[in-house]
């Protein structure tokens, strides 16, 4: 059990190299289909009853995660790759603007994908179709992506040299701004179906967020919210946060968000030639 968040830790984790992916499934007499998988994990005893036992142990796996998240910042920064770690809460359109952002960036840049969920392929499988690199990371009980999944999906994932890597982390506003990966830069999404009070309801996820996108733009004709409000609540947990509001529907403000892009990248490049 991780006992910074309750959810369980990584022996529940599978990664799906989805260039390699093969389904096995039973087909019951009456027709019903299943899907296999088995895990074995060993029993966990953890009694942290005292307050100083679970404030040790949280500072062990924030260490350790920490120490690994390191060593992948090195890792990406020795084949310049820019890595991004993409968060927000379920539904708020990462993956459209992430196939979005693939498709209209395949002549610039170079990108793959480390794709987060607790269960299904779903996501990986629009990932797939874009014809980017993907590699899928269920991580079953666990609502986070951390170092060490990371680590090992980028084994698998293989980008190239120059590239990027978008790891989208599972959906949730909490327990993803906890975990470093080694990425260069947190970008934390917020739809405007949401709500425009978020950032100071979830403060911890935008104070640790370099960046934010404000999508679904387009359904602002539809819904009752405050644009304004929300940048303020944004600005008032993290000042020096960025801010993009773009439409994966229509493409509005795209072209900004991905000039931002490319400019990381461009110096990413610069730094690593110094």
């Amino acid at each position: 059990m991780c006992v910074t968040c309750g959810c369980s830790d990584d022996n529940e984790t599978r990664i799906t190299n989805m260039e390699n992916e093969h389904h096995h499934t039973h087909t019951l007499p009456d027709g019903t289909v299943i899907n296999h998988s088995h895990h074995h994990q060993e029993p966990a005893h953890i009694h942290a009853n005292v307050h100083n036992t679970t404030i040790s142990l949280e500072q062990e796996i924030l260490g350790k995660n920490n120490l690994l998240a390191a060593q992948n910042r090195g890792w990406f920064k020795g084949r310049n790759i820019l890595a991004l770690n993409l968060m927000s809460s379920p539904g708020a359109g990462k993956t459209t603007l992430l196939t979005r952002t693939i498709n209209d960036l395949k002549d610039r840049l170079n990108i793959s994908v480390i794709e987060g969920d607790q269960e299904t392929t779903n996501d990986a499988e629009k990932i797939k179709s874009t014809g980017c690199k993907v590699v899928q990371i269920n991580t079953g009980t666990g609502c986070h992506l951390d170092a060490s999944m990371i680590e090992k999906g980028l084994q698998e994932l293989k980008p190239p040299l120059n590239s990027v890597v978008m790891i989208e982390n599972v959906g949730n506003l909490v327990c993803p701004a906890l975990f470093d990966l080694g990425e260069a830069a947190k970008v934390v999404i917020l739809s405007v179906t949401e709500g425009e009070d978020k950032p100071i309801k979830y403060p911890y996820m935008f104070r640790s967020s370099d960046i934010m996108i404000l999508t679904k733009i387009d359904l602002l004709p539809y819904i009752n919210f405050d644009v304004q409000r929300c940048l303020e609540y944004a600005k008032q947990v993290n000042p020096n946060m960025q801010i993009f509001q773009v439409s994966s529907t229509t493409g509005e403000g795209l072209e900004s968000l991905y000039n931002w892009l490319c400019q990381q990248v461009h110096n990413s490049s610069n730094l690593i030639a110094v």
